[in-house]
């Protein structure tokens, strides 16, 4: 057991780390991706239009912070190919379900 100089009592860190663990031992993929599925579904009954383009501004900002030129320039050629090689005849444009197999597709192969 995991302990510190707290008068050998667990920190909540080590004590949320530990639970952390011991679940993800007993759970698999399944399991948080229907628990996040949840999660998604109550966000989405509690929030508003406004959250939803506040947390898009901060992740873009994030991204933007951590990622150069170079980051850009790849995630818009590969989005350029996978719009080239789109099989769908709707004035040239991807469905949203298929740019995301495709997206997926190309993560995977990296």
């Amino acid at each position: 057991m995991a302990q510190n100089d707290n008068n050998g009592k667990m920190s909540r860190e080590e004590a949320g780390r530990m639970g952390g663990e011991a679940t993800a031992k007993n759970h698999d993929k399944e399991f948080y991706q229907e628990i996040g599925q949840k999660g998604g579904e109550a966000t989405k009954n509690s929030q508003d239009s406004d959250f939803y383009q506040e947390i898009g501004k901060k992740g873009g900002e994030a991204t933007s912070e951590s990622h150069g030129k170079e980051f850009y320039q790849e995630i818009g050629s590969e989005g350029g190919k996978a719009r080239g090689n789109s099989s769908d005849d709707n004035d040239g444009k991807m469905s949203r379900e298929e740019a995301g197999r495709k997206g997926g597709q190309a993560r995977k192969n990296d």
